[in-house]
This record gives C-alpha cells, sequence and structure tokens, in this order.
C-alpha cells in the first residue's frame, strides 16, 4: 500500500476530516491533501506526530507493514476518541 492512502485511510478510519489532522499537525488542509494525494510528501517530523496522534507505529503509518502495531508494539485497534 502506498503511504499517502495508508495516512488517508487511517484518518478515515478515525472518522476524522483533512482539517482535523491539518490543524493537530499546525498546517493547512490544502497540505495535508497534497500529502493524501501523494503529490507532496511528508516530513519525517509529520510522521512521527501522526504516529504518536493514531498511537501506531511509522512502520505501518509508512506503508512499510501492513500489520498494524502501537507505539508500545502491541496489536493495533482503531480508536476513534483520537480528537
Amino acid at each position: 500500500m502506498n503511504y499517502y492512502q495508508r495516512i488517508k485511510d487511517i484518518r478515515e478510519d478515525h472518522e476524522l476530516t483533512q482539517e482535523d489532522v491539518a490543524k493537530y499537525l499546525g498546517i493547512k488542509q490544502t497540505q495535508y491533501s497534497r500529502y493524501e494525494l501523494g503529490k507532496n510528501t511528508m516530513g519525517i517530523q509529520k510522521y512521527i506526530a501522526l504516529a504518536k496522534y493514531y498511537n501506531v507505529s511509522i512502520d505501518y503509518l509508512s506503508g512499510v507493514t501492513d500489520t498494524p502495531k502501537t507505539l508500545d508494539g502491541t496489536p493495533y485497534t482503531v480508536n476513534k476518541k483520537v480528537r
């Protein structure tokens, strides 16, 4: 899976808007949209921030693995109360 599809899927799994995530990252919604479309690449600091926000490993978030794990290594489940 492409990394940009993964960040879109995980956002949608948490029932968040692009605006919600962009606000958390301190960027504009249009910039975040370009990340999800694969038009711009996201820097490592943004990946770290998203990993913490969703409590999921960067390996999963970036598409390196399809096995989701939390930051402490336990199996990942969607917690829709990230806001």
